[in-house]
Protein backbone atom coordinates (compact mmCIF):
# COMPACT_ATOMS: atom_id res chain seq x y z
CA UNK A 1 0.00 0.00 0.00
CA UNK A 2 0.98 2.92 -0.97
CA UNK A 3 1.53 5.85 1.83
CA UNK A 4 2.78 9.47 1.35
CA UNK A 5 3.81 11.97 3.85
CA UNK A 6 4.62 15.75 3.53
CA UNK A 7 6.00 17.65 5.80
CA UNK A 8 8.30 21.25 5.95
CA UNK A 9 5.38 23.65 5.65
CA UNK A 10 5.36 26.35 7.50
CA UNK A 11 4.92 30.56 7.98
CA UNK A 12 7.11 32.23 6.60
CA UNK A 13 7.41 36.03 5.14
CA UNK A 14 7.44 36.72 1.47
CA UNK A 15 11.31 36.25 -0.11
CA UNK A 16 11.85 33.81 2.36
CA UNK A 17 12.07 29.93 1.69
CA UNK A 18 10.85 26.82 2.74
CA UNK A 19 11.65 23.18 1.68
CA UNK A 20 9.24 20.79 1.51
CA UNK A 21 9.32 16.60 1.98
CA UNK A 22 7.32 13.76 0.68
CA UNK A 23 8.32 10.41 2.32
CA UNK A 24 7.04 7.50 0.25
CA UNK A 25 6.47 4.09 1.22
CA UNK A 26 5.09 0.92 -0.63
CA UNK A 27 6.21 2.13 -4.00
CA UNK A 28 6.41 -0.04 -6.97
CA UNK A 29 8.03 -0.31 -10.38
CA UNK A 30 5.07 0.81 -12.01
CA UNK A 31 4.65 4.47 -10.21
CA UNK A 32 6.21 6.40 -12.70
CA UNK A 33 6.30 10.25 -11.69
CA UNK A 34 5.96 12.30 -8.73
CA UNK A 35 3.97 15.41 -8.28
CA UNK A 36 3.56 18.66 -6.15
CA UNK A 37 0.78 20.03 -6.08
CA UNK A 38 -0.89 23.33 -4.49
CA UNK A 39 -4.61 24.14 -3.64
CA UNK A 40 -5.26 28.31 -2.44
CA UNK A 41 -8.37 28.82 -0.20
CA UNK A 42 -11.17 28.82 -3.04
CA UNK A 43 -9.43 27.74 -5.78
CA UNK A 44 -8.70 24.60 -7.37
CA UNK A 45 -5.76 22.14 -7.17
CA UNK A 46 -2.86 23.28 -9.06
CA UNK A 47 0.05 21.56 -10.76
CA UNK A 48 3.42 23.26 -9.12
CA UNK A 49 6.11 20.98 -10.43
CA UNK A 50 6.90 16.77 -11.31
CA UNK A 51 9.87 14.31 -11.29
CA UNK A 52 10.55 11.37 -12.67
CA UNK A 53 10.55 8.12 -10.61
CA UNK A 54 13.20 7.03 -11.94
CA UNK A 55 15.00 9.08 -14.50
CA UNK A 56 15.21 12.42 -12.93
CA UNK A 57 13.63 14.41 -15.58
CA UNK A 58 11.35 17.59 -14.21
CA UNK A 59 8.86 19.91 -15.31
CA UNK A 60 7.00 23.06 -13.84
CA UNK A 61 4.15 25.02 -13.56
CA UNK A 62 4.98 28.61 -15.11
CA UNK A 63 4.16 30.54 -11.73
CA UNK A 64 7.01 28.43 -9.83
CA UNK A 65 9.21 28.47 -12.65
CA UNK A 66 13.09 29.66 -11.61
CA UNK A 67 11.73 29.84 -7.83
CA UNK A 68 10.52 25.94 -6.92
CA UNK A 69 13.44 23.23 -7.21
CA UNK A 70 11.84 19.79 -6.87
CA UNK A 71 14.59 16.44 -6.42
CA UNK A 72 14.35 13.28 -5.19
CA UNK A 73 16.06 11.20 -3.42
CA UNK A 74 15.57 7.30 -4.19
CA UNK A 75 17.45 5.93 -1.12
CA UNK A 76 15.10 7.36 1.16
CA UNK A 77 11.86 6.99 -1.36
CA UNK A 78 11.91 10.84 -0.72
CA UNK A 79 10.56 13.85 -3.04
CA UNK A 80 11.58 17.35 -1.77
CA UNK A 81 10.13 20.68 -3.19
CA UNK A 82 12.79 23.68 -2.81
CA UNK A 83 10.66 26.66 -2.32
CA UNK A 84 12.93 30.10 -3.22
CA UNK A 85 11.38 34.02 -3.34
CA UNK A 86 8.38 33.16 -1.37
CA UNK A 87 5.11 35.60 -2.71
CA UNK A 88 1.75 35.99 -0.68
CA UNK A 89 0.03 34.18 -3.47
CA UNK A 90 2.27 30.68 -3.22
CA UNK A 91 0.26 30.86 0.23
CA UNK A 92 -1.62 27.43 -0.01
CA UNK A 93 -1.78 23.79 1.31
CA UNK A 94 0.68 21.70 -0.35
CA UNK A 95 0.14 18.22 -1.20
CA UNK A 96 2.63 15.34 -3.40
CA UNK A 97 1.40 13.11 -5.40
CA UNK A 98 2.40 9.47 -7.18
CA UNK A 99 1.18 8.44 -10.65
CA UNK A 100 1.92 5.61 -13.14
CA UNK A 101 2.14 8.10 -15.74
CA UNK A 102 5.07 9.89 -17.02
CA UNK A 103 5.07 14.00 -16.94
CA UNK A 104 1.31 14.36 -16.04
CA UNK A 105 0.30 17.62 -15.04
CA UNK A 106 -3.46 16.36 -14.46
CA UNK A 107 -4.61 16.19 -11.01
CA UNK A 108 -7.11 13.20 -11.92
CA UNK A 109 -4.20 11.75 -13.17
CA UNK A 110 -2.43 10.77 -9.90
CA UNK A 111 -3.20 7.63 -7.79
CA UNK A 112 -1.92 8.46 -4.82
CA UNK A 113 -1.76 11.44 -2.67
CA UNK A 114 -0.41 12.74 1.02
CA UNK A 115 -2.42 14.66 3.25
CA UNK A 116 -1.24 17.65 2.30
CA UNK A 117 1.17 20.21 4.58
CA UNK A 118 0.15 24.38 5.27
CA UNK A 119 2.16 26.77 3.61
CA UNK A 120 1.45 30.72 4.43
CA UNK A 121 3.41 33.65 3.29
CA UNK A 122 2.77 36.96 4.66
CA UNK A 123 3.52 40.12 2.91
Amino acid sequence: QVQLVESGGGLVQAGDSLRLSCAASGVTASMSTMGWFRQAPGKERAFAAAISWSGGGTNYADSVKGRFTISRDNAKNTVYLQMNSLKPEDTAVYYCALTRWASTRAANEYDYWGQGTQVTVSS
